[in-house]
């Protein structure tokens, strides 16, 4: 990272004092830029962040919005649904580079504000709170209505992380589909487990391993992790498929979700045989 008082630090407005905020914050100071103030709509939130950080005051949304104090940049990080609102309501400075943080919300959602410069800067990693980042190695990727945003924020990324790509809206679209099913359904899907072993009276670090050594084995898996699939669905195994199904009774929703991802699992056998 960059250290304090490079010649390459930008002040840095930042909207949101949420999961991403919280995490993005610290590491935007550590890599030696001004983080000149936090704006959200709850104040204990922003005003626990800005503590935190040298320098920074937090703001009010609505007094943020209205006269936004001058940055370098103004990030936005706030539920995509936000976005949107926050662009309209906010009094820019013409030409500011304004930049949101999220992997579904296109760069057109800029569109209806001419006066901004519209850009994209977009961790592709889950955040929680009390979880340490290891920023360099977080894949951050950017998009930008102009070269001069662009580069700023190219800069920025950098400042923060070892990898960085341009990505244009469409690819990071897919790019946080595949993010969802890869991240929060997974981890749903443990909490499942994890409720199923409880019912039982059973500890979920049985799983533990297991779980290990599934991931582990399917990021290494050639040429994708449909190579290494296993389990009762794909030897089709009848007799342990409906005895999960009957054991699942007292859960429909999961039920049916289980019956679902066995057909998944052997729809993809089939394609993967008839490639061969």
């Amino acid at each position: 990272m960059a250290p304090s008082g490079d010649t390459n630090a930008l002040r840095i407005g930042l909207f949101g004092a949420g999961r991403v905020a919280s995490a993005l914050a610290p590491a935007l100071a550590a890599a030696g830029h001004q983080l000149v103030f936090v704006a959200s709509r709850t104040p204990g939130p922003a005003q626990a962040l800005a503590a935190s950080l040298p320098g920074c005051a937090a703001l009010p949304q609505e007094a943020a919005l209205a006269a936004p104090p001058p940055a370098d940049a103004y990030l936005l990080a706030v539920p995509d649904a936000a976005v949107p609102a926050l662009l309209a309501a906010g009094q820019w400075p013409a030409g500011a580079l304004v930049a949101h943080v999220a992997g579904a919300l296109p760069l057109a959602v800029f569109a209806a504000r001419p006066r901004v410069r519209g850009g994209v800067l977009y961790p592709l990693q889950t955040f929680s709170p009390g979880r340490r980042i290891e920023w360099p190695s977080v894949p951050l990727f950017v998009e930008a209505a102009d070269p001069a945003a662009e580069a700023t924020l190219l800069a920025l990324a950098r400042s923060l992380s070892q990898r960085v790509a341009l990505l244009a809206s469409g690819q990071r679209l897919h790019l946080h589909l595949g993010a969802v099913w890869a991240s929060n359904f997974t981890n749903h899907l443990l909490g499942v487990a994890h409720a199923l072993l409880a019912e039982a009276g059973l500890p979920f670090e049985l799983l533990h391993p297991l779980v290990r050594e599934t991931v582990d084995k399917a990021l290494a898996a050639q040429p994708s992790p449909y190579a290494v699939q296993t389990g009762p669905a794909l030897r089709h195994d009848a007799p342990t498929l409906a005895a999960h199904e009957a054991a699942l009774a007292p859960h429909p929703a999961w039920q049916a979700l289980y019956a679902q991802l066995s057909a998944s699992i052997q729809r993809a056998e089939v394609r993967a045989r008839e490639v061969e």
